[in-house]
């Protein structure tokens, strides 16, 4: 199985819990799953070992695989805090960024561009990961880096299906340029605000992700 084809299949499970049509307390079936995908249970256990890491999925004993729900409010607080840490990463960036970093940046920022023009919101996401893990990079903190991955991580299905809700790619991508060149300015306030608006989903954002969801449920079942 190529990386690509166990990223959709991790991706579909993904789904399938944060829009609620694999139910919170529901027991994940290696079996059934496997049948599903039509794939061997090793890429499912793979996949569900992944999601037990974000915690979208509790394994327990004789039970196996549970699906478990954050609810909103849980949802909330973790951009809440990925808010805060992309900041803070970003004004490092700023006062930190080496020739290198800043090559990255650049070939991260135009992948990124290819892929919005293309409208592919899943291949966006993967390429706007690579973009911000570029600026963790360029904060030269380790420990830093660490805890915005595994953030990261944590809310990859959320930031997704995100990407999902009408022309946020496209203003994705645009806040982006700002973010690039505040860094690449050395602006490290600019570069913390601007990130800092870039991942929150207060108001509006956060209505249109809970939304999303619901809809994306929908169109699942």
């Amino acid at each position: 199985m190529t990386t690509s084809t166990f990223h959709k299949l991790r991706d579909e499970i993904e789904n399938g819990i944060v829009t609620g049509t694999l139910a919170p307390g529901s027991r994940l079936d290696e079996v059934q799953l496997a049948s599903r995908f039509g794939v061997s249970r090793t890429p499912i256990r793979e996949a569900l070992m992944q999601l037990g890491a974000i915690g979208l999925v509790e394994i327990r004993p004789r039970r196996g695989a549970v699906v478990v729900d954050p609810g909103p409010n849980r949802i909330y607080e973790m951009f809440e805090v990925m808010a805060e840490l992309e900041g803070m990463a970003g004004s490092l960036a700023a006062r930190r960024y080496t020739e290198e970093d800043r090559a990255k940046l650049l070939a991260a920022h135009a992948k990124c561009e290819l892929s919005a023009t293309s409208g592919d919101t899943d291949a966006y996401y993967y390429d706007n990961e690579i973009f911000h893990h570029a600026i963790y990079e360029a904060s030269h903190s380790g420990f830093l880096f660490d805890q915005c991955s595994a953030l990261h991580r944590r809310l990859r299905p959320y930031r997704r299906l995100q990407l999902r809700v009408r022309n946020r790619m496209k203003v994705s991508y645009g806040e982006h340029d700002g973010i690039i060149e505040a860094i690449l300015a050395g602006e490290a306030e600019k570069a913390r605000g601007l990130l800092r608006s870039h991942i929150a989903v207060q108001g509006d954002r956060f209505g249109d992700l809970i939304a999303s969801l619901a809809s994306s449920g929908q169109n699942m079942l």
